[in-house]
């Protein structure tokens, strides 16, 4: 779909139909994960003025929460702000959406202001959010999660039944009850709520981390384990808290004492698998498989639910996914009665309460729990049933008191209530230590339940509770509880730091992919609603939720109940109308026929001549003419066989000074996808030590540094946290200066020099006397370096000397030179046609890529370390885009490191090689290659354009293969292709043939938008160009804009666009001022004088 949406763009950019294909374009890459184009392309989509499916008001929205999931929360602020100030008549949906983001923002934002401030603000938006739709029960649990982390629990909880009657299937919405509730003391109510979270999405880890907690501090090891190891497998990113995966190794490590430890002493709560069992899970459970309504057994909150219940071990996306139903299904799971239509049912309606369980049976139960481990299958029976009857007694003691409270508004402590064996003590004391079961009820009156709770599961306390502090911080137990004989104090289980309570890692991740099966489905049913979300990423009080992490991008983006955003409404069905005229695509140049006919032997002004008229439609045309959409290209065939997929790396060893610039140098070097000149640097006598990181400090200790720091690994692997290969290759950028790089390479130096010195006498940092250690949890983590990349060195008045020195190299290589194209563009590109330079320390990456338009570059390596090498011919690019795309990384803008197997997997040959000090690797055009450091070394590099057909012929199409991309191309080629033919005498035919073609469609596309802008009754003012004034480029599409400029000022400046893009914003062209850079009959002239000249002597050039 993808590279259909952009093939239509690129053959038709004045497509009346564009802005639906940038929404779903930005649909796509949002699910994706690919932020920064899905906001370029919503923000296509936004400035054309054209008819479309979306209101403004609701890419406005879509735009915001771009900004949000991004982590510009400044940015997203203002966008809601401003969408919510709006009177653009936005239905009451759209702005209780933009209330419940901002009030999230500000619940999990730091930056937003003083915390007391944001707290009332966040409650500010999330009640008004509730004023336009009371329906949503994310935005009811999103108030419950504020009201908890201001201590406010019984508002919270009402927060959360309310979520739960709304929302029904919500993992979330149970993890935080689970965590309220253990809080409150009252594990076994949290159990079941925790049990609950995990039933509906296996892949809830904060859920899994917060039952494991629950065991933990009921002395069940063993359980606990279980539990985090679950979260582990299901963590979103993979990433696992150190604190997490401490828990985890010192269960692993002493679990056996531990249980030896406890054997004698009874379990408080149910093991696992019992508790997977249990009424209200396992009835949620037949429900969830079922989608059918389904009577339960009252519970405090029983989570209703239509959707599937998701497979073991299912990730976020899945599981959510299995959760979203059909509409009807919805409808139908949700018929069931409200709180107060069940106190006003008859009584054959409601489900009749259990028969109470005797003393004799609660003995029974008692030694049958001590003896477990050695019950034949009828005493497991046997047991089973009587926690089962136990358990539905509770639930239906506990409903009970619920309703009643619901009713009353308010906590009812001072009356006396039922318990489950009779009454409970109304007084609002702290619980008492957890006792074993089998108590009698009368003891049970005094507060020793068989599964001993410190509350009684109501809410009835709530109003008495202490309210200070964050009542979802972590465990916060009365000291009685953790010192109670029957459980160990919690530091004796784990030796880490303490891990709070992850559970509201909340707003749980929906599947993003939702949004865009609901934007398809509304075209069958216009009716058909779809959300933009809440974004499960904000920060929280016990367990934070980051609020860059995906999951959110959808999770809030789509819900399958009640929190929509419709895309349309009847506007849906006004596009769905749309007349016949407006939907027919008409062939380009329809109105006038075919086409010109036009020939390189044409004089410029019988182009013009033949164009004018041609561009009144707004017509243009692209570089490449008639072909197809540039793709990847397909392998070559037949495949090369396996053992020539580690080809021989072309070199030449240089000796002398007149083999440097001999042409037989250059034409090899044309004539392979990637060379290294072994001793160039010797060879010419290049003092490279101008260039070493003690003169660079010398010169100019505060010059910028760009600084990427990365996971230091071998040159041959790309693995995540977990050990996996992936092609995903993370970094994150700062900034610095030289000398404190300086002092940073040279403090790892040292500091690599003392280790090396503490392996040699034997001294290891980690102790191997340790039975339990094994190779694995030996090792290292993985340790963080930082890459200098990127230096700046085009200021001659700075790096004279250094510019004066490289100027030693044979012509072409250098970077300025009558040879080199990019020396012919008469403006800077950093790091293109000027010096750059990486300095390095071992592990430093350079990640997969081609160079910008595939040029050719130049890199030496200035040492004292080497660097290693991979490179691919460029006839494989199109199968390593490929590779990219099924490992969910962009080929163009993204980082990767190909796993070499996956190479070898599809045949495509890998050149390996080290780079020496000294040594200079010639990069051939298109050639893929990938860095890395091998020890600590400086590099130096730029590009150089040889005056080849095959450079300027891929750097053309690269160019058209960035535009239909929306990929913006750094060399501007119509820019670059004029200035070479008013500055170069070409003596290649082919590359004469190709330059004078691409300057033919250049004049032709000119004389259209002449045609065109004349037609809309405007003039084309003068307005001439600057020495070493650089290209311009499309504010909104990015792409090169040559000779005639579209300007319309925005917030006080005079912004560039193209004609289409201009045309969509405004079809009439109102505010648009057209600027003219090149006279035509200056233009002509180049194009006139631009003839093939024939050489001295023929030269081969590839």
């Amino acid at each position: 779909a993808t590279r259909a949406f952009q093939q239509v763009l690129y053959t038709e950019p004045g497509f009346q139909r564009a802005n639906e294909i940038h929404i779903r374009l930005g649909f796509i890459f949002k699910i994706g994960k690919d932020f920064d184009k899905s906001l370029k392309h919503f923000r296509n989509a936004l400035s054309d003025c054209n008819p479309c499916s979306l209101t403004k008001a609701q890419i406005k929205l879509h735009i915001a929460h771009l900004y949000e999931v991004q982590g510009q929360y400044r940015q997203a602020k203002e966008a809601y702000e401003q969408f919510i100030a709006s009177e653009d008549g936005s239905e009451d949906l759209y702005k209780a959406t933009a209330h419940k983001q901002l009030g999230w923002l500000y619940h999990t934002v730091d930056c937003l202001g003083e915390k007391t401030v944001r707290e009332e603000l966040a409650l500010q938006h999330l009640k008004e959010s509730l004023n336009y739709d009371k329906s949503n029960g994310q935005t009811w649990y999103l108030l419950g999660r504020c009201y908890s982390s201001l201590g406010k629990v019984h508002d919270a909880f009402v927060s959360y039944r309310k979520s739960i009657d709304k929302s029904e299937a919500s993992a979330d919405t149970w993890c935080s009850i689970g965590v309220l509730y253990q809080q409150q003391s009252q594990p076994m109510d949290a159990l079941q709520a925790y049990i609950c979270a995990v039933q509906l999405d296996k892949s809830h880890s904060a859920a899994w981390t917060d039952l494991g907690l629950l065991y933990e501090t009921c002395s069940q090891p063993k359980d606990a384990l279980t539990c985090y190891i679950n979260a582990t497998k299901t963590a979103k990113g993979g990433i696992v808290s150190p604190s997490l995966g401490g828990k985890i190794k010192f269960l692993q490590q002493h679990l056996s004492k531990v249980m030896q430890h406890l054997q004698s002493k009874p379990r408080t709560l149910p093991s696992l698998e019992e508790a997977w069992a249990l009424p209200i899970p396992a009835e949620l459970t037949s429900r969830q498989g079922s989608g059918t309504p389904h009577t339960v057994q009252k519970s405090p909150i029983v989570p209703q639910s239509g959707g599937a219940s998701p497979a073991p071990g299912q990730q976020a996306f899945g599981a959510q996914s299995s959760l979203i139903d059909d509409k009807k299904k919805k409808m139908q799971a949700r018929k069931r009665p409200s709180s107060e239509m069940e106190q006003s049912s008859s009584p054959t309606a409601q489900s009749a309460a259990p028969q109470l369980i005797s003393s004799q049976q609660l003995q029974l139960l008692h030694q049958l729990r001590q003896n477990e481990p050695n019950l034949d299958a009828q005493g497991r029976q046997i047991l089973q049933d009587l926690q089962r009857q136990l358990f539905l007694q509770q639930q239906h003691d506990k409903l009970s008191i619920l309703n009643q409270q619901s009713h009353q508004g308010q906590t009812s402590g001072t009356s006396s209530q039922s318990g489950l064996y009779g009454a409970r003590p109304s007084n609002g004391s702290q619980s008492q230590p957890f006792t074993t079961p089998g108590t009698s009820a009368s003891e049970t009156s005094r507060g020793q339940d068989p599964y001993p709770q410190g509350h009684p599961s109501s809410l009835d306390r709530f109003s008495q509770l202490p309210t200070t502090g964050s009542p979802l911080k972590g465990p916060q137990l009365p000291p009685g509880y953790s010192s109670h004989p029957g459980n160990i104090p919690y530091g004796a289980l784990s030796q880490g730091p303490h891990l709070e309570h992850s559970s509201a890692s909340a707003v749980n991740e929906k599947d993003i992919t939702q949004f865009a099966q609901d934007l398809l489905e509304q075209f069958g049913n216009h009716s058909r609603s779809v959300e933009l979300t809440t974004r499960g990423d904000g920060k929280s009080s016990h367990g934070d939720i980051r609020l860059g992490e995906v999951g959110g991008v959808c999770g809030g983006l789509h819900s399958s109940n009640s929190q929509d955003i419709r895309l349309g409404g009847a506007s849906v069905e006004k596009i769905l109308k749309l007349d016949s005229e407006m939907l027919k695509f008409e062939a380009e140049g329809s109105k006038h026929g075919a086409l010109p006919r036009l020939n390189i032997h044409m004089s410029g002004e019988q182009i013009i001549e033949t164009c004018r008229g041609y561009g009144k439609s707004g017509l243009q045309t692209g570089i490449l003419g008639d072909r197809p959409p540039p793709r990847p290209p397909s392998p070559p065939q037949p495949p090369l066989p396996k053992d020539r997929l580690n080809p021989p790396t072309p070199s030449v060893y240089l000796e002398l000074k007149k083999d440097a610039s001999s042409p037989e140098l250059q034409q090899y070097c044309q004539s392979q996808p990637v060379v290294v000149i072994r001793g160039m640097a010797s060879a010419l006598k290049l003092d490279l030590g101008l260039f070493s990181t003690k003169s660079l400090v010398e010169a100019n200790a505060d010059h910028p540094v760009e600084v990427r720091t990365q996971k230091m690994q071998a040159p041959d692997e790309n693995r995540d946290q977990y050990g996996n290969k992936v092609w995903q290759c993370e970094s994150s950028r700062n900034r610095t200066t030289i000398a404190r790089y300086a002092q940073y390479q040279a403090a790892s130096f040292q500091e690599s020099l003392k280790e090396e010195h503490e392996k040699a006498k034997g001294i290891f940092k980690e102790s191997d006397s340790d039975s339990n250690s094994s190779i694995t949890s030996r090792r290292k983590k993985a340790k963080m370096i930082k890459f200098g990349t990127n230096v700046d060195l085009s200021d001659p008045k700075k790096w004279y000397q250094q510019l004066q020195e490289i100027a030693k190299l044979p012509a072409f290589c250098r970077l300025v030179s009558g040879s080199n194209m990019l020396s012919h563009l008469g403006h800077t590109i950093l790091g293109m046609n000027t010096l750059q330079l990486y300095m390095k320390v071992p592990g430093s990456r350079t990640p997969g890529h081609q160079e910008n338009n595939n040029f050719c570059s130049i890199n030496i390596n200035i040492g004292p370390g080497d660097t290693e090498w991979f490179a691919v011919p460029e006839q494989y690019w199109g199968v390593i885009c490929n590779m990219c795309e099924r490992n969910n990384v962009d080929y163009a803008s993204g980082s990767w490191w190909p796993i070499l197997e996956d190479l070898y997997d599809e045949n495509v040959p890998v050149y390996r090689f080290i780079q020496k000090p000294g040594d200079l690797v010639w990069v051939g055009p298109g050639c893929v290659h990938w860095v890395q450091a091998i020890g600590w070394c400086n590099n130096i590099a730029w590009n150089v354009g040889p005056m080849t057909t095959r450079q300027l012929q891929m750097g053309l199409e690269r160019y058209e293969f960035n535009k239909l991309q929306n990929y913006k191309s750094i060399v501007p080629m119509l820019h670059l292709v004029w200035n070479i033919a008013k500055n170069v005498k070409i003596t290649d035919q082919k590359l004469f043939d190709l330059l004078k073609s691409t300057l033919m469609s250049s004049l032709r596309n000119i004389q259209f938008t002449m045609d065109f802008v004349t037609d809309m009754g405007l003039d084309i003012k003068w307005h001439g160009r600057v020495e070493g004034e650089a290209a311009h480029y499309c504010n909104v599409c990015e792409v090169e804009v040559f000779n005639i400029l579209f300007v319309k000022e925005q917030d006080s400046k005079f912004v560039v666009h193209c004609q289409g893009c201009s045309v969509k914003m405004q079809p009439k062209l109102e505010g648009f001022v057209v600027l003219n850079q090149h006279r035509l009959e200056d233009l002509i002239a180049i194009y006139n004088s631009f003839t093939m000249q024939l050489p001295a002597r023929q030269i081969n050039t590839y």
